[in-house]
């Protein structure tokens, strides 16, 4: 009786041979990546019918933040999410202290011509969060070039973490690149209220700010622009 199947993680081992892939027999190609030496990878040889994402964020080891927050939830939604963590740290940065560890660019770049290498960099989305260096930053921009090649419909999520509450918590010269590099190429910006402010470098202090704001970031580049929290008066 033949084993059925949707899309889960792991790999195919050569007992499983007798596969019907959501009621349709194997395919040449996959049948022949099961007798060869590398199993197949599940995500790529059972896409998932919503997409794959490309999730480069924060991680924290108490809390629910950056990757944390928001892996689980795009997998319950339906879609393949592969993390890459920007920072793996203790907690996040709100507490008195914090300690753990930062991807730099370099490293960034060495995960993704590792998964160039393997015929792993088919996504539909890209999604990034907190990332702490301008050398990273960049770096990412260069992910972005990639990851079109391969797909040019890519969707390029990007949540430009800064601050709140007219406070910054990256360095101040990642805003210049974020709003001279990145959001010409993202499809869609999720910046809270301080940071649709600090990205059209105006206030928003009133419901026609926060419409003009948007409007500044769509000509920027943007199809789809959300700010995510607004604390007006009245």
């Amino acid at each position: 009786m033949p084993f059925h199947f949707r899309s889960f993680c792991g790999v195919l081992r050569q007992p499983l041979r007798n596969i019907h892939l959501r009621g349709f027999p194997a395919s040449h190609i996959f049948r022949a990546r099961i007798s060869g030496m590398a199993p197949p990878i599940l995500s790529l040889a059972l896409p998932s019918e919503t997409g794959r994402v490309l999730s480069i964020q924060s991680h924290t080891v108490q809390g629910y933040v950056g990757n944390k927050s928001s892996v689980f939830p795009l997998q319950l939604l339906g879609y393949d999410v592969d993390p890459i963590n920007s920072v793996q740290f203790s907690n996040h940065t709100g507490y008195p202290t914090f300690k753990g560890q930062v991807l730099n660019g370099k490293q960034l770049w060495e995960l993704i011509e590792g998964l160039e290498e393997n015929n792993l960099l088919y996504y539909t989305h890209l999604l990034t969060g907190y990332i702490g260096s301008v050398s990273f930053l960049n770096t990412v921009l260069e992910v972005v070039h990639k990851l079109r090649t391969v797909n040019p419909k890519l969707t390029y999520v990007c949540d430009p973490v800064m601050g709140d509450e007219g406070k910054l918590y990256v360095p101040p010269e990642l805003v210049s690149v974020y709003r001279e590099k990145v959001v010409p190429v993202a499809s869609m910006l999720t910046p809270n209220q301080f940071e649709a402010e600090k990205l059209t470098a105006s206030r928003i202090e009133s419901e026609s700010d926060g419409r003009e704001a948007c409007n500044i970031l769509h000509a920027a580049g943007p199809s789809k622009v959300v700010i995510t929290s607004i604390n007006i008066d009245g």
